[in-house]
């Protein structure tokens, strides 16, 4: 099935409305990194060959992710022509890296521009190289989607199956140690922070893994386990356990977590406050 036709069964996982277009983003990645290269002539190179050089945004994260993957397999040149080929072949993934982008930006207070994520922050690129491995698995090419995720894995700590489908406006927080497993769903306008699991249970071939419905916060070091269901709004505290489905718009926590509150916001992976009432 492709995303296309997904999206179509799935409208929530339909791309979300931003008040900032790719372009506007792009205008705000080349402000600052001409600000940037006249105040660090050290860097001035990198801002020039990542940024300053590139005619777009998807062509910055495309040259990007190549330079932090190469491996003894892939050279850099390899990987970002196969980035290039993949955005023209399958231009969705444009939007959906625009709002993953855009996710940070608005929800992340370390980042103070669209500019620092797109270099730096490891959650944003290893959900960039989830987009593209996913377009290779559904074409088919199950090879380099794996050998993708396996590097992606290697380089950022944050392993994400190709097969798992994901929505836009995704922020991994910090990113460090993530997991999301083959059959996992996790919608539109999610947070998820470092050491998050969102994993299987039992070894069978079928559906194992949790369905994160739309704005939803989850907390670092919490496991989600088996094909539970995370409700629309909820918020699953710091290092909880979560064996069972969550209904929407209320806050659980402990192991095994249990109802403990609501959070007080329809989206609470917007606010992204940390209290469990």
């Amino acid at each position: 099935m492709t995303t296309n036709e997904r999206c179509a069964l799935r409208p929530e996982l339909m791309l979300p409305k931003l008040p900032e277009s790719a372009e506007d983003l792009w205008e705000k990645v080349v402000s600052s990194a001409w600000e940037e290269a006249g105040k660090e002539a050290r860097l001035a190179g990198m801002l020039e060959e990542i940024v300053l050089s590139r005619s777009g945004l998807q062509n910055a994260i495309a040259v990007r992710l190549a330079q932090r993957l190469t491996c003894p397999y892939f050279t850099r040149e390899e990987w970002e022509a196969l980035f290039n080929a993949e955005l023209e072949e399958h231009p969705q993934i444009i939007p959906a890296m625009v709002a993953d982008l855009y996710a940070v930006v608005h929800r992340d207070p370390a980042s103070h521009s669209p500019l620092t994520p797109l270099l730096f922050f490891k959650g944003f690129h290893a959900l960039c190289a989830y987009r593209f491995a996913h377009t290779l698995w559904e074409q088919g090419r199950q090879l380099p989607a794996l050998m993708l995720q396996s590097v992606t894995s290697e380089v950022f700590g944050i392993d994400i199956h190709p097969a798992a489908q994901i929505g836009c406006g995704i922020m991994l927080d910090h990113g460090t140690g993530i997991v999301i497993g083959e059959t996992a769903i996790v919608e539109n306008n999610v947070s998820l922070l470092h050491e998050v699991t969102l994993g299987g249970t039992g070894k069978e071939f079928c559906d194992r893994h949790p369905v994160v419905r739309t704005g939803v916060m989850i907390g670092a070091g919490a496991k989600v386990l088996g094909r539970v269901e995370i409700g629309e709004g909820a918020k699953i505290a710091a290092s909880s356990v979560v064996l069972d489905d969550v209904s929407p718009h209320t806050t659980v926590a402990g192991v095994p977590a249990v109802v403990v509150g609501s959070p007080g916001e329809d989206e609470p992976a917007f606010c992204m406050r940390q209290s469990i009432k």
